[in-house]
Formats: C-alpha cells, structure tokens, sequence
C-alpha cells in the first residue's frame, strides 16, 4: 500500500470513518472524501486540511488511487459505481483499517454488542498516559483528549471493531477484547446464533501469541465458551472468571476490589459512574495484565477517566432541570443507563425522550422496548431515526407509542412529531428537580443546542 498516495472516503462523516481518515492523513496520505451533511467530525477533517465534498459525484474521484466506502453505503452509490469502473482499488473500511493494523505488533481490537467505544476509550487513556504511545482509532470523542483518533508509534493500536456487518472478520489482531454478544444487528444476521457464530470466527482470528479477554457475566459469553479454544482470560463481578470484580460499596459509583487468581491487584472506584463501566475498567485492567503494565498506575489512570462523549454527557441547567444525553438504542444498553441515572440522582423525576433507532432493531427487539421504556416516570418518544434503511410497514416511532401507552400512565406518555413540538412541550412539563435525558444514536442530541439557544433568547429578552 505504500505506493498509494491518493485515498478517497465515501461517507467520511462517520465517526469511525472520520477517525480512519486522520490516521491516513497523519500518515502522510493525500486525503478527500465526501458525505451528505456536515458534522463536527466533517469539521475537524476540513481543519486538519481534508477536503470533504457534502455531495456524492463521480467527479471527486480525478486521480484517486484507493476508494474507502463506510458500511452505510448502498451499492447503488454513484462514487462506488464509478470507482470500479474505473478500475480504482475499492475496499471497506474495515479492510484499510486491517491494512493500517498489519504495521502494528501489537494490536488491541475491543468488540462487542455494548460498551466497546468506553472500553476502548479506557485502554486508549491507559497506554496513553503510560507513554506508550498508541495509535487510537475509536467510534466516540475520548473525553479527556478532545479526539477519537491519535497517531501514535508503531508497537500498539488500539482499535474498536465493527460486528454490525461482519467486518470484524478482517482483523487479526494480538489481544481481542468481547464485552458481551446479544441480540443485536438482526438486520445483518439471520438469528442470535448467527451472531454468536461470528464472535467464534472473530475469536478464532486473534493471534496465537496474544489473548481473548471475555466477560464472563455475560450470559452470550458464556453460551459460546464451549466453542472457543487457545488462551483466553475471562472477567467480570461472578466468582467463576480469572479477573474479579467485588464490590465492596455497593452505589452510583461502586468501589471495586480487583482480584487475579484470587490475588488482590488494588481497589478502585470510577469518576464515571453506574456497574456497566466498572466493567469495562475491568477489561482495561485485563489487556494491562496481559502487557505487563504496572496495575497500580493502571488503577489510578482508571479512576481518572471522564468518559466518552455522548455517554450520559452533562449539557446543561434548563428552568432548573439538568440535561443529559446519551447513545443508548439497544434495550440493555437503555436498562444500564437507566439504573445508572435512578443511582447518581435518586431524588429527582426522569423526563427520558427516546428516539428509536432503525426499522429492523426496533421490529427485532419490539416486546423489549416496550419493557425497558415502562420505567421513566415521564416518557416522550419520537419517530425512528432511519439510519440508512427503508421504513417496514406497521413499524415507526408513533405505532410503537400506540403499544407502549397502553402499559404506562396516559398523561405522563408523549409522542413528538417534531423537536420543534418536543421542545413546545417541555416548555410545559420541565422544571425543578427534574433530569431531562435525551437518549438515541441518531441526531436526538441536537434537542440540547435548541433547549439553550432558547434559554439564551429569554434571558436576553429579561435583561433588556
């Protein structure tokens, strides 16, 4: 690949493609691509001195030598039609990003259904600070670093994988981390045990001088294990892994004792809160195991860590309430997130507005949507976030409200065709002692930037 100069990235907007293509671009590769709206990942790639076109044209591709196209590309995508014809080399993403890994000895690749932009983060910060180095590429901006992407030396990357479209196949890396493995991307696969058959592939890829690190709790962990070989190091608070977990305070942030075979490491307690986190620093302190990093440090690096954007990120004070956001869509990612909210503010009345995200999961997982979204006292749902996908019919935002409303209090149960009618209704229902949680992968996140530019209007108008 060394020869090739020109790279092209058809939906660089993506976190995950946006970070691939600073990487490239620090590399030394001459850098374009093109999405269909700005974003601040879009933003940070036209600082950096990338061109990025807000169109799709055969035209951007005078000259390209490589073509890289996101998983959200259809095949019918005029740029990836004319790139083959042309004869340009066209690959996915996850086959550059394996490319750019192959320079690595030392790759960490973090998968999983859940918590793998935090448990990524969570290594990333680990090496970092311990002044190895690391090349980082990971789907969420890493808090205390401002990024989601670092060019660092060439021993370790540390990478989050892809399982949504099988991509995760590509890699080989020399530590694999598995957060958990449920029922997720039924878009993709036929069932749950064709997701679980593709974490045994991605298993079976990881080096033979390296290591699997599994969570042991999870219970799509567990029902894969008899199928899996070689070394793997399994974690998690249950008594029956190799690294545990054991609380010994038991509240929004849990204080954690940290035993290796049956060998206490140290004890930790997070400045992010909720058990789900915890977690995912013990899978942190798992890989530093493996690397032979001083635990002490790793511990006290951990308990430093200050999250991952969009992961119940602060926004704001509004008429008293407080605003948070977060990118839960799947069920358990929703329960955690919950409880974590219920534990860090226990006095105060939840308003959750959730926008559900695709067709296919919200029809895959419908009857536990609706069990998950019975719980905040106040609940205000709005119409699915496609993604890249066709509506299915009997399928969106208001029908699943229909279903949901019938099993919770009428009056405290809302559907929002608009923010703009979101926001019209918050005026009448928010206030003190109150968390307005705004919860979605899509662009739900926006509501915030109206909530405040409205708040400063009125704060204007009281001063004048």
């Amino acid at each position: 690949m060394s020869e090739k100069k020109r790279i092209h990235f058809i939906g660089i907007g993506g976190v995950g493609m946006s970070g691939l293509a600073l990487i490239m671009h620090s590399l030394g590769y001459e850098i374009s691509g093109c999405d269909i709206a700005k974003s601040k990942y879009t933003k940070l790639l036209e600082k950096k001195g990338i061109k990025v076109y807000y169109e799709h044209s055969p035209s951007h591709l005078d000259s390209i030598d490589i073509v890289v196209y996101s998983s959200a590309i259809p095949p019918e995508n005029p740029e990836l039609l004319k790139a083959k014809e042309l004869g340009i080399w066209v690959i996915p993403r996850a086959q550059m990003l394996s490319e750019v890994m192959n320079a690595y000895p030392k790759s960490i690749v973090v998968a999983g259904s859940h918590g793998k932009t935090t448990t990524t983060s969570m290594i990333s910060e680990v090496l970092i600070k311990l002044e190895k180095n690391p090349t980082v590429i990971v789907g969420g901006i890493i808090n205390n670093f401002k990024t989601h992407s670092l060019l660092g030396e060439r021993e370790f990357l540390v990478a989050e994988a892809d399982e949504s479209d099988g991509s995760f196949l590509c890699y080989s890396p020399y530590i694999e981390v598995i957060t958990n493995i449920d029922k997720e991307h039924l878009d993709f696969y036929a069932d749950f045990n064709a997701v679980k058959r593709a974490f045994i592939n991605f298993i079976k890829r990881c080096s033979p001088n390296g290591k699997v690190i599994l969570c042991g709790d999870d219970q799509g962990v567990r029902e894969i294990l008899q199928d899996i070989s070689g070394p793997f190091l399994l974690y998690g608070f249950s008594e029956n892994n190799h690294l545990i977990g054991k609380i010994v305070k038991d509240s929004a942030y849990p204080r954690v004792e940290v035993y290796y075979l049956d060998e206490l490491l140290g004890t930790f307690q997070l400045s992010v809160p909720g058990k789900h986190n915890a977690l995912n620093a013990l899978a942190a302190i798992g890989v530093s195991l493996i690397l032979n990093l001083p635990i002490t440090e790793v511990i006290k690096i951990l308990e430093n860590f200050r999250g991952v954007e969009r992961r119940l990120d602060f926004k704001g004070i509004w008429k008293g309430a407080i605003l948070l956001d977060d990118y839960a869509h799947h069920p358990t990612e929703i329960r955690a997130t919950l409880s974590t909210v219920k534990e860090v503010y226990p006095d105060k009345k939840l308003i959750l507005i959730f926008q559900p995200h695709r067709y296919t999961r919200m029809k895959a997982l419908w009857d536990e949507f609706l069990f998950v979204l019975k719980e905040p006292e106040i609940l205000i749902l709005t119409d699915i976030y496609p993604a890249s996908e066709k509506p299915i019919p009997g399928i969106s935002g208001f029908t699943f409200f229909e279903s949901i409303k019938n099993l919770r209090t009428p009056n405290l149960t809302f559907y929002g065709e608009s923010f703009e009618e979101i926001l019209n209704l918050l005026e009448k229902i928010g206030g003190e002692n109150q968390i307005i949680l705004t919860m979605g992968a899509g662009n739900i996140y926006k509501l915030h930037k109206m909530i405040l530019i409205k708040e400063n209007e009125e704060r204007s108008k009281n001063v004048a």
